[in-house]
């Protein structure tokens, strides 16, 4: 592949994590609307159904089944899509979605910064951890929900689990194919404890439209950009690229849900956000200084 094509691969791959990221925020802050009637299981669970329904009609993946070896990886894909979002859909039942974002956001920064040994970068880790410290219960200002805080951290290790995860399945499965299957196997963990649990208001025609247009935009669109995005670039930059989805959030849920967060709390989503633009500088200027 010449260097002008493969600029413009990474170029389309970037474009298409922003993407994702404004995709998802409008539809988080949609599927908020629907809690009030079937709460979050049932908002994550009729999200995920209907976006297999879509995915697999769109990519069919059925006509040329992933190798046997591929299997493992994409149902542990598929398990952690479904738990993650979950947590994330119960987190900010309880915290406004730019903080549940920011929570979850030290997920795909702990990624960036694994297998880093700068010194540099442990100072973005060190702003971040300070921008999460302003936000817990403990630190002052408007208190937070604890288990939402809690919920927000388990979302945010399933999203580091669904990085690493997600960039294993793309060596080896289309993009297509893969968030189709994953999306799917994601259903087995919400779709049969909603129907128990919730049963008939799930099928109600307003629900399911509303539904409907989150699933599109919470995971049928960012989920393929993504796994796009994935195929094309390594995990560390992907993890970088996410660096305005804290914002991109707080301003979604002030403009969509008006969700108003005091002075504290914007200072620690802009400090979370400075971390990750300041790693992706970083990384970036170091990966050109031996060319």
């Amino acid at each position: 592949m010449s260097e002008g094509a493969a600029g413009r691969y990474t170029l389309w791959a970037i474009s298409g994590v922003i993407g994702g990221m404004l995709s998802f925020q409008l539809g988080a802050g949609l599927a908020k609307s629907l809690f009030s009637s079937i709460g979050p299981l049932g908002a994550t669970a009729l999200r995920q159904t209907l976006a297999a329904i879509f995915l697999m009609a769109l990519f069919r993946p059925w006509r040329n089944p992933p190798a046997r070896s591929a299997w493992k990886a994409l149902i542990l894909f598929g398990l952690n899509l479904g738990l993650m979002n979950l947590c994330f859909y119960l987190s900010f039942q309880r915290i406004p979605l730019g903080i549940a974002v920011a929570i979850e956001f030290m997920g795909p920064l702990g990624v960036a910064v694994w297998n880093s040994r700068r010194a540099l970068d442990f100072l973005w880790v060190a702003c971040a951890a300070v921008g999460l410290w302003l936000l817990l219960p403990h630190a002052g200002g408007r208190a937070l929900d604890p288990i939402g805080v809690a919920l927000a951290v388990a979302a945010g290790v399933g999203w580091a689990l669904y990085i690493l995860l997600g960039k294993r399945v793309a060596r080896h499965v289309p993009e297509g194919q893969a968030v189709s299957l994953g999306v799917g196997i994601s259903c087995l963990v919400t779709l049969p404890l909603a129907l128990i649990t919730i049963g008939a208001p799930l099928f109600k025609p307003q629900v399911l439209q509303t539904g409907l247009m989150v699933a599109l935009l919470s995971s049928a669109v960012p989920y393929t950009l993504e796994m796009f995005a994935l195929k094309r670039i390594p995990a560390r930059t992907f993890s970088i690229l996410m660096s305005l989805e804290p914002a991109l959030a707080a301003l979604s849920g002030l403009i969509l849900l008006r969700e108003a967060l005091n002075p504290q709390q914007w200072l620690a989503i802009a400090l979370v956000v400075l971390a990750s633009g300041g790693s992706a500088l970083t990384a970036r200027k170091a990966q050109m200084a031996p060319q």
